[in-house]
């Protein structure tokens, strides 16, 4: 059997090289709406005092909260309030709910459930994800993205990134197909589509179950298809922090007939209840409730207007640091929308007289909303991975000679670096384009100021 680790080179983590800052830095000038650098990037002759050394801020103005909720939801939840029933199967807010997401998500099959990772599990269960089956995705992600692939004893396998769209890079997953892998979950991070061309491709030579992770991408397009309608599965996620929410919740789609009849049943404890009848498969209580479905159905009406707004901002934003020596900003493809759940750009540490934490506080200081990394580190470096510890401290098919995966020893180096060089901006509906020049402006200002 080949081996899980890739054999690509690794490479410093705390660096991008600069090959791949000028390549990446030439495709985000082409994405999209982008200009050359006339946009602002150029250096000025005297650059004015840091906000951090007492001098003005760039952004001046605070960005409102964006309004998440309001008369649209308050008409659904009176309407339910007039039920008999809050049961979710043939519910009128559910039924509501899965005809207004598939205009978003065209898809044959739905099912309503009860967090994003509840719908990530019932791809997988209705994959037919097994004990000692290997399923590849990506390292920069929530721990829900592989749950359910632990849950079915299945084994996680992490492949590497791309440098600035922080997708899986095609050519890492490949390198980590074995005889043992059965599914590539493609997690479409910040709301930016993965190549998902190439991914199936990859997915049909090897017989593969593509499942697309689109918990942050509600409303993108690939090539200007809508996102979870290439895969074999959609999967996305209701939670508070998504674009639309109902606190928690979400939904996983299917068009294919394979898998999309078992939908329904993976997320309510093995019954279906369109034919009835006695338990034909084990599966957990995954159920959406009426008062939730309430919630997202008035929540799908707003979402056109926010990916629209924040595909606007996220895009002005690469067009006004584009150029910026050592910056990389996020790329996008020019034919896709992403939904920008948040903005990531990185900085190559030795173009600079600053390390990250200094550049953060720098843009802070400035008014700029904007943090330092996403997640600590690549998801198999959290403890629960480092020790195989998934059940009280075991791991059943490891011991059993199901797999040989030790994740001490699983190398994913670009994705190390993009979290140790990457800057994360806040980009919401609520803000305007004065403001994001502002921020454009923060990050030209401080750049400039720590050149080395």
């Amino acid at each position: 059997m080949r081996t899980n680790e890739s054999s690509q080179s690794a490479q410093p983590a705390s660096a991008v090289s600069r090959r791949e800052f000028l390549a990446a830095s030439s495709a985000a000038l082409l994405a999209g709406t982008l200009a050359p650098i006339s946009s602002g990037a150029v250096e000025s002759p005297i650059a004015p005092k840091l906000a951090l050394n007492g001098g003005e801020k760039a952004v001046k103005q605070l960005s409102k909260l964006p309004i998440r909720w309001g008369e649209p939801e308050r008409e659904r939840l009176n309407a339910m309030l007039d039920q008999d029933s809050l049961f979710y199967w043939k519910g009128p807010q559910t039924t509501l709910l899965i005809e207004r997401f598939k205009k978003v998500c065209p898809v044959k099959y739905v099912m309503p459930c009860s967090s994003g990772t509840a719908a990530m599990h019932i791809a997988v269960a209705a994959a037919g994800i097994g004990p000692g089956d290997e399923v590849i995705t990506s390292p920069v992600t929530d721990i829900g993205t592989v749950i359910g692939v632990i849950y079915q004893q299945g084994v996680p396998v992490f492949a590497d990134l791309g440098a600035s769209t922080y997708n899986l890079d095609p050519a890492a997953v490949e390198r980590r197909i074995t005889p043992r892998t059965k599914a590539i979950i493609a997690v479409h991070l910040c709301g930016n589509p993965c190549d998902l061309r190439a991914l199936k491709v990859i997915a049909a030579k090897h017989g593969l179950v593509l499942i697309e992770d689109a918990a942050q991408a509600w409303g993108a397009k690939y090539r200007g298809q809508p996102i979870g309608t290439i895969g074999h599965f959609a999967c996305f996620s209701l939670q508070n922090s998504k674009h639309i929410t109902c606190g928690d919740g979400g939904l996983v789609g299917s068009n294919d007939e394979r898998f999309g009849p078992l939908l329904q049943k993976f997320g309510d404890k093995g019954f279906d209840r369109v034919k009835g009848g006695l338990f034909e498969s084990f599966a957990t209580n995954y159920r959406m409730s009426e008062p939730q479905a309430a919630v997202a159905a008035a929540q799908l009406e707003r979402l056109e207007g926010i990916i629209n707004k924040r595909a606007r901002l996220g895009n002005l934003l690469t067009e006004k640091i584009a150029g910026l020596p050592g910056l990389l900003p996020h790329q996008v493809h020019p034919e896709d929308r992403c939904g920008y759940w948040f903005y990531f750009f990185r900085m190559q540490r030795s173009a600079f007289r600053c390390d990250r934490a200094e550049f953060v506080k720098a843009l802070a200081a400035e008014g700029a909303e904007v943090s330092a990394g996403y997640i600590p580190v690549p998801l198999h470096r959290n403890p629960v991975f480092m020790k195989h510890s998934f059940f009280e401290g075991r791991w059943p098919v490891r011991e059993f000679g199901l797999t040989t995966m030790d994740y001490s020893k699983h190398q994913t180096p670009e994705a190390e670096a993009i979290l140790q060089t990457g800057i994360r901006v806040t980009i919401h509906e609520a803000m305007t384009e004065d403001y994001i020049g502002s921020v454009a402006e923060a990050i030209r200002k401080v750049a400039r100021h720590y050149v080395a």
